[in-house]
């Protein structure tokens, strides 16, 4: 490693001051990070999200991390012949689908997400919802459309949570360990049930008393303008989100994570951010910088201060 410069030493003595205070109000505090599955399509972008869990971790930052696996589903599916279909962003599960989803989700990307842990030195365990009964589910019942048709949906072996034991969670964060959790459950028979990640990254942070959930995808943030990347809404409140989803300006893939933000929000989760793991060490600057890269959801935005309106964000 060759020698850094005076400016690069000014520059990275002056980070650190910076962060201080943020490692502080964090310390001990439980972040539940949940990414989508293309988050982890290559290995170099594994690592590079997972070194900065591993850089919270360091600095004593409980995190837990949702996976989910929906574009590896996708191209599993389609390679065995097996068809997926959607409806408002939340994927149809019949029997050939989960076990997809199994093979993707317990097998591919939580190894893959061990793996670069391991050669990060991130004392990592990966888990499921089957575990120890991690979280309890039932199947969801078939829904009613959006439209006025009166038409209902079945989704399949889609499951809706009852409620998530925080005792083994809670058992590996006093380990210093970090979770990273796939979004499969059971039903109290032992049938296996596809859950949407989001939702379950939402439910492990409202039952854990969580001081934030982060949602990793590959937009920007929430953005005023589906078709404008860089249109990205600094910070909203639930009756902005809900104003978004009347007007449409939300995509499919973004409904869910809306439900989920509110979900999380509404059951005490103070602070929801959606950034981009595109963006090289987003997650390490939403946290440690007053700026964040992407955007912050509260209850109510006449609660934020005017500092953080105008950009403190945390």
């Amino acid at each position: 490693m060759r020698p850094l410069s005076r400016d690069e030493r000014a520059i990275t003595v002056q980070a650190l001051k910076r962060a201080v205070p943020y490692i502080r109000m964090f310390k001990r505090k439980v972040f539940v990070l949940k990414a989508g599955g293309d988050a982890f399509v290559s290995p170099e972008g594994t690592r590079a999200l997972m070194e900065q869990v591993g850089i919270l971790h360091g600095v004593g930052i409980r995190v837990v991390v949702v996976h989910g696996g929906g574009p590896q589903s996708t191209q599993l599916a389609s390679a065995l012949g097996v068809s997926s279909e959607f409806v408002e962003g939340r994927r149809i599960t019949d029997r050939r689908s989960l076990e997809v989803a199994t093979m993707v989700l317990n097998g591919q990307i939580n190894t893959r997400i061990l793996a670069a842990c391991r050669d990060l030195g991130i004392a990592a365990v990966g888990i499921s919802g089957v575990d120890a009964g991690l979280i309890k589910a039932h199947r969801r019942p078939p829904v009613a459309t959006g439209d006025d048709s009166g038409e209902t949906v079945d989704y399949g072996f889609v499951g809706d949570i009852d409620e998530v034991d925080t005792g083994i969670l809670l058992k590996q964060l006093d380990d210093d360990l970090v979770p990273v959790v796939s979004p499969l459950s059971a039903d109290e028979s032992g049938t296996l049930l596809n859950i949407n990640a989001d939702t379950v990254a939402a439910a492990i942070a409202e039952a854990l008393n969580a001081e934030k959930l982060i949602l990793a995808t590959g937009a920007p943030g929430i953005l005023e303008s589906v078709e404008d990347p860089r249109s990205v809404i600094s910070y909203v409140d639930v009756a902005g989100l809900g104003r978004l989803r009347r007007e449409g300006r939300l995509s499919d893939g973004m409904l869910p994570k809306a439900a989920a933000i509110e979900n999380a929000l509404r059951g005490g989760v103070s602070r929801v951010h959606v950034i981009s793991w595109k963006l090289p060490d987003s997650l390490l600057l939403e946290v440690f910088t007053n700026e964040g890269t992407g955007t912050l959801v509260v209850n109510d935005i006449r609660h934020l201060s005017p500092a953080e309106q105008q950009g403190e964000k945390k």
